[in-house]
């Protein structure tokens, strides 16, 4: 598309079951009751001057531009304030306004920079368009007078700076920091000439403040006051692509603005459906990792790892890469063979990975990255609802009364979501969390918990089963819904399961940690307190008994029949982009597509019969069954695409063993990251901007992934596989990611409805989507569950394995941070940096003090598994006894001191429980000087001067 502005009606939509017309300037209009004046207006083509007014705020009233005349009405009511009325007659136009709007406009211009035509906004600026819509010329009152041309400018914020000479003190970017992010991090400072807008005290800049950079005010800036430092360097956009983020699981749509071959900003799109015009700091202006010059645009191969890199041709590369696929498959069988799909990359591209690996390397070992982060939510949701995948959209929310978070952090992990989360709770709906740590949900600006219930890590089963123990034991369980939707039997024997007195919360409060009152009263409002919706993430599947715990959560909403409608719900936060995609695509060893397991013969012949090859009907090696192959010298090369798995799984030591064991290792990635340390070839990827596709979100929703610009390695990601698959000698003629989505479509019964043309049309189709749900399902299990009946399952609480005892005190809970993502190969190679340059390790006062510690002291942190040195932060958001860290940065390699303990079921690894010490330290420990010079030695490339930095 050309660039032009989003419509914007001025106010919000409004949703009603009952209509009102009326007549404005004589045209009908036909409206929901309650909509405002301007926005009837606006529906109708006409554009009554505003300021102040924006359609995702709610309307103001303190411009006084949007005056208009009603038939029947004294004065000059404010468009934007009036609702509309059944008859009212509304004229937008007259002498009277026309003077009123002149003199209005006069008094903003006469303190505002004349520099039009040499403003980075020029042409793109609200208060310039609207001078002109007033028909403004000239200004009465001079610029002589007490003025605020001359405020400095607050550059400190790395992607966009504040210009308070251009302020008009609309009070967009404050409402828009309160209304839209929840963080109320602006505010007006001053009354009446002294009135200006501040981030938070005197003293702080946008840099220092509580503001999390979502860029909502800058959105919301009418001016150039909050502005983008890249249209300043580089201009106004000419075109603009609407896409989808390639961060977390939320799958927010943008409109990547353009001016020639350069990006100049990312700017949420109103229309999508994920994020609702929404953005945070890594989708907005975290994506300069694109062109960043460390990222790797040739091929190289090596035939050792202790040599350096050599560039070559993608012939060549590719060429060796198939040479070494078929002598290993020859040498040593098919099963010495494996990949790992990515869930970053798109559904398209993974869909033809795992192809790759069952129709050209012969075998079903194949994983992604869900092995070690939601494996638990697709064996646990499978079991007991029919499905591998969340109930409900994210609009879903804005219905709960009740929203229970387990072992999640939105406003870190899924800060668009976690926006809307907020929104609800402002509104009235009750929270109840339970988390180790004091995450910002439990008490932020207008938010309070209910209940905080900071469990010890590692007893996620304890506590659910003693909050079920409440519900059955009061009476509390819905009998209908579970006699009509539910096995009653199985219901039975887990009621008197969980009934017994070892699962109450009196009794198991010594192993929690919790008060057993507050797991009452958190029990008795999630059955009592209306729609009652879970959510959770990580701090739920990563643990030994992460399957179970997930199995738990499903049977506390069947029992209290908060399952099948808005409001209620299951609902995992994905962490990556696809990796629910990842998922559906068929990543998993012993699934294929939609989740159907290779034993299934019916299923086998489908694929069987569109592929040309036999697949074999024995699941394959899960990811640590293939390193632990490879140690034992029976698996010797494995395909990676866009996974880390070095930095991202756990016992660092195990997984570099099992690397360096392996004969052929093909990495397919942006960076030379730490996996490629161990590589033999690298195959340069593409970013979501170079590259069309789709992506899954967490809520199942399927959206368009559109190319903003040419690869600047010369392939999108599903054409380099699909030349690897040419080289080994399989017939593949794709010649676009239509063509593999028809493919999917066909092959899968959720995706039988989905096809690029829909999708372009529709924005996006949340599956499944084929013939017994057409438009898709917003909402799972509406009438029945997808298997029929909801399956209670017992889960006794078995502790972990990993204890602590007097060489190992304190619990290792791990997880991630707002400004970077993941393994940090993206953020970290943007200004993102600024908010988090490196990991550290939260740890109580008390536990602080008895070890000599303060924050920013460097210490050793131990376990059973290995040691890493970084520095310490002392905080009560923790509680004694428990430290936390993150894992986005190499030089730490927080997952050396993991173990490699995990789930029963999925072999999901246990990162949330570690028994560690830790003591005070000088600098690096003696394995991590070793890894840099390994590292430094892995990423020389001939005819550089010098290695590559850190990539992941």
């Amino acid at each position: 598309m050309g660039y032009e502005r989003q419509a914007d009606f001025g106010t919000p939509e409004v949703r009603s079951d009952t209509e009102v017309t009326c007549f404005i300037d004589g045209r009908e209009v036909t409206v929901p009751s309650g909509t405002t004046v301007m926005r009837a207006a606006a529906l109708t083509g006409g554009s009554i001057p505003k300021l102040c007014a924006t359609d995702n705020l709610k309307q103001f009233g303190s411009c006084r531009l949007c005056l208009v005349e009603i038939d029947g009405m004294r004065g000059t009511p404010a468009s934007c304030t009036t609702p509309v009325a059944e008859g009212m007659k509304v004229h937008t136009q007259t002498p009277r306004l026309q003077k009123l709007r002149k003199g209005v406009m006069e008094l903003y211009i006469s303190d505002h920079p004349l520099d039009c035509l040499t403003c980075s906004a020029n042409n793109d600026c609200e208060l310039q368009d609207q001078a002109a819509a007033v028909g403004l010329r000239d200004v009465r009152y001079g610029y002589e007078g007490e003025n605020h041309l001359g405020a400095m400018p607050d550059i400190s914020n790395p992607y966009f700076d504040f210009d308070p000479s251009k302020c008009i003190v609309c009070s967009r970017c404050v409402r828009a920091c309160d209304e839209v992010q929840g963080t109320l991090a602006l505010t007006i400072d001053g009354r009446g000439f002294d009135s200006k807008v501040s981030a938070g005290f005197a003293s702080d800049s946008f840099l220092s403040s509580e503001c999390v950079s979502c860029g909502a005010c800058v959105q919301a800036c009418p001016t150039a006051t909050l502005q983008e430092k890249a249209v300043k360097e580089i201009g106004k956009p000419e075109r603009a692509v609407v896409t989808t983020c390639a961060y977390c699981g939320v799958g927010c749509t943008f409109r990547a603005e353009m001016r020639g071959e350069q990006l100049v900003r990312m700017v949420p799109w109103k229309d999508g459906k994920a994020n609702r015009g929404h953005s945070c700091v890594k989708g907005r202006f975290a994506w300069g990792y694109a062109q960043h010059q460390e990222r790797i645009l040739s091929p190289m191969i090596r035939e050792t790892i202790d040599q350096p890199w050599c560039e070559v041709s993608w012939e060549e590369a590719l060429t060796y890469a198939a040479g070494q696929i078929n002598r290993i498959r020859e040498t040593y069988g098919r099963n010495a063979l494996g990949g790992i799909t990515s869930s970053r990359c798109t559904n398209e591209e993974t869909f033809l990975v795992q192809k790759l690996i069952r129709a050209g390397f012969g075998t079903n070992n194949v994983d992604t990255c869900a092995r070690v982060c939601h494996s638990p939510t697709g064996y646990g949701l499978k079991t007991t609802f029919g499905t591998s995948a969340g109930t409900q959209d994210f609009d879903s929310v804005e219905d709960s009364d009740v929203i229970l978070v387990i072992g999640a952090n939105p406003t870190d992990g899924h800060p668009v979501f976690a926006s809307r989360m907020k929104r609800r709770l402002r509104q009235g709906a009750r929270l109840i969390v339970i988390d180790p740590r004091r995450t910002d949900l439990v008490r932020s600006p207008h938010i309070e918990a209910d209940y905080h219930l900071p469990l010890r890590p590692g007893t996620n089963v304890a506590i659910l089963t003693a909050i079920a123990h409440v519900i059955v034991t009061e009476g509390l369980a819905n009998e209908a819904f579970i006699r009509e939707r539910c096995d009653w039997d199985e219901y039975q024997h887990w009621a008197e399961f969980v009934s017994a007195e070892r699962n109450s919360p009196e009794f198991l409060s010594p192993v929690i940690g919790v008060d057993p009152e507050a797991i009452r009263g958190a029990a008795r409002l999630y059955a009592k307190g209306g729609n009652g919706a879970i959510y959770y993430g990580l701090g739920v599947t990563e643990h030994s008994q992460g399957s179970s715990t997930v199995m738990a959560i499903a049977n506390l909403a069947m029992a209290t029949g908060n399952i099948g409608r808005r409001g209620v719900g299951v609902n995992p936060l994905r962490g990556q982009n696809n990796v629910q995609g990842a998922c559906d695509m068929g990543s998993f060893p012993h699934e294929l597509s939609g989740y159907r397991h290779v034993s299934d013969k019916a299923t086998r012949d489908l694929f069987e019969a569109e592929w040309g090859v036999k697949i074999d009907p024995e699941p394959g090696l899960r990811i640590p069954n293939m390193l632990d192959a490879a140690t034992d010298g029976q698996f010797k090369a494995i395909y990676i695409q866009g996974e880390d798995i070095l930095q991202s799984d756990p016992d660092t030591k195990h997984v570099a063993a099992g690397l360096a064991a392996m004969e052929c290792v093909i990495v397919h990635d942006l960076f030379l990251n730490e996996t490629a340390n161990y590589a033999h070839v690298f195959l340069p990827g593409s970013t979501f901007l170079e590259k069309n596709g789709t992506f899954t979100n967490a809520e199942r929703r399927i959206q368009p992934v559109r190319k903003v610009m040419e690869p600047l390695n010369g392939y999108e990601d599903w054409q380099v596989t699909q030349e690897l698959a040419r080289a080994i000698g399989l017939d593949w003629n794709y010649t676009h990611p239509s063509e593999i989505m028809d493919e999917i479509a066909r092959l899968t019964p959720t995706f039988t409805g989905v096809n690029y043309k829909r999708l372009d049309a529709e924005g996006s189709l949340q599956w499944p989507v084929n013939d017994t749900a057409p438009d898709g399902s917003p909402i799972m299990h509406i009438d029945g569950f997808v298997r029929g009946k909801g399956k209670f399952v017992v889960t006794d609480y078995v502790p972990t394995d990993e204890r602590t005892g007097p060489r190992f005190p304190l619990l290792l809970t791990t997880g991630r941070i707002l400004s970077q993502y993941n393994v940090g190969a993206q953020t970290r190679r943007t200004a993102n940096t600024v908010w988090h340059p490196e990991d550290v390790l939260e740890i109580h006062p008390t536990d602080a003090d008895n070890r000599g510690l303060k924050s920013g002291d460097w210490v050793k942190l131990a376990s059973r598994s290995g040691e890493t040195t970084l520095r310490a932060l002392v905080t009560d958001r923790v509680a004694p006894g428990v430290v936390y860290t993150t894992f986005h940065h190499p030089a730490t390699q927080a997952n050396v001191v993991t173990t490699d303990y995990s789930d029963w079921a999925t072999n999901c690894p246990e990162y949330k429980v570690t028994a560690v010490q830790i003591t005070p330290s000088n600098g690096p420990t003696d394995w991590q000087e070793d890894y840099e010079a390994q590292a430094s030695r892995s990423r020389r490339i001939v005819g550089q001067d010098s290695a590559m930095e850190p990539a992941e």
